[in-house]
């Protein structure tokens, strides 16, 4: 796993691609003419304000595990009904139907906070209850954890002080913590707060029950057309919220979409995000995913996370990525030489979107130009989405994670062996100047 993510779906879920189809249908229209209407249906709007915090004790009490299936993520109020929407367009004829489609995807003008003005909730280990890890990797691992106030489950993330420090990742770390504490969108995981002892450093953020997008897709092996552009219009969204405020993500790919219970997406792992006023030169990120102007280590801004997001659409309707080397040198080689052959079935608009992304050349990559975002929302493979529908989620979407929610169901993760913990640990700290801010 990628230390900054829970990751992993199931490996004991036995789901193919048959079953997969079988089972989960997708919703979305396979490219089939507009007079073909998937239903409406009714389904949850935006949910980010109505998350509850985790000292917030619920309206009645929870005592013991025996009320799990009562319990819910959204706050006490409940969140609103809407009638959905489906995220494509149907009918030509309606006078609204360019306006839908020309929607604006999200109010981006408001302005990110100072360092100095960053606040988020101070937790401590009696807070929570810590239960299995959903995770590990070189730096700590990510639990499920129960609120003692409200009974509500979280990821808790906990980072061991001592491998960050010297893995040189102090920065990174840092970096995650500053970046989840100040942004909020529905397709953004949401971080409530952080605290530390002296060894680890935690992090409490919201529970995603329905595992990775990683895991979806090699259970199914390639997605269908209209599948990975439902999915990638939602990681675009988020994309644009996050440049719109100047931060590049850095680290886009598969294991780090997760899909909460109804199928949409939640972006996670902020390690390698970074707020960039103008270029930076850090070599970071995934090796498939790399962008030739990080490989050469060159100046680079948020033009390296519309060279990830074509890689991700490849991969979704491929099943592999287009550079990809057992060796992570000639996974490099692969990127700066920039020779990709595409698969015969990748539908035409879709080629010629890819094109437009994996391209070396930064002054006609997709979203690197001077309509930035509005280039990529623009481009024929995505003419069908509704994108002011799409983020308010009042949409079907193509696949629903076999889960029971809010009962901290770890069904879409896999099992790993448990360590014997020392959190809480009180003693001696060298490196707490190193991560004042948790």
């Amino acid at each position: 796993m990628n230390d900054n993510s829970y990751t992993n779906g199931n490996q004991n879920d036995q789901y193919n691609t048959q079953q997969l189809q079988q089972q989960q249908q997708p919703k979305v229209p396979m490219m089939q003419p507009m007079s073909l209407i998937p239903e409406v249906h009714q389904s949850p709007g935006v949910d980010t304000q109505n998350k509850e915090n985790p000292l917030t004790v619920a309206g009645n009490q929870i005592n013991d595990n025996n009320n799990q299936g009562q319990q819910s993520q959204e706050g006490p109020q409940g969140q609103g009904q809407g009638q959905g929407q489906p995220i494509y367009a149907h009918n030509p004829s309606d006078p609204n139907f360019l306006k839908d489609r020309q929607a604006s995807s999200i109010s981006i003008n408001s302005k990110l906070p100072e360092k100095s003005a960053i606040s988020k909730g101070k937790y401590s280990l009696t807070d929570f209850q810590t239960m299995r890890s959903l995770g590990t990797g070189s730096f700590g691992r990510v639990h499920l954890a129960r609120s003692v106030h409200n009974g509500r489950f979280y990821a808790m993330k906990v980072l061991k002080k001592e491998r960050v420090v010297k893995m040189k990742q102090v920065e990174h770390t840092n970096d995650e913590r500053r970046m989840l504490a100040i942004v909020e969108h529905p397709f953004i995981i949401r971080m409530w707060g952080t605290f530390q002892d002296s060894r680890q450093v935690f992090m409490i953020m919201d529970y995603i029950e329905g595992g990775e997008l990683f895991t979806l897709l090699r259970k199914s092996q390639r997605f269908p057309n209209p599948v990975a552009k439902f999915y990638a219009a939602e990681v675009c969204l988020a994309l644009e919220y996050l440049h719109s405020h100047g931060i590049i993500y850095r680290d886009l790919k598969p294991e780090n979409i997760l899909l909460d219970k109804n199928g949409h997406i939640k972006l996670t792992d902020f390690g390698f995000s970074k707020e960039v006023k103008d270029v930076t030169y850090t070599l970071c990120g995934t090796p498939d995913y790399i962008a030739p102007e990080v490989v050469a280590t060159k100046p680079y801004n948020k033009s390296v996370d519309w060279w990830s997001f074509g890689i991700l659409i490849f991969e979704m309707l491929s099943g592999y990525t287009p550079f990809y080397d057992s060796s992570p040198m000639k996974t490099y080689e692969n990127i700066l030489n920039g020779q990709i052959k595409y698969p015969d079935y990748f539908h035409k608009d879709v080629l010629d979107l890819l094109q437009k992304l994996i391209t070396k050349n930064l002054s006609e990559r997709l979203g690197n130009l001077q309509n930035g975002t509005d280039d990529v929302k623009a481009h024929p493979w995505f003419s069908e989405v509704i994108w002011e529908r799409l983020l308010s989620r009042d949409i079907e979407t193509p696949y629903e994670p076999p889960v029971t929610a809010n009962t901290g169901d770890t069904s879409q993760y896999d099992r790993y062996p448990e360590e014997e913990i020392d959190y809480g640990y009180v003693g001696q700290d060298p490196y707490e100047p190193l991560f004042r801010d948790f």
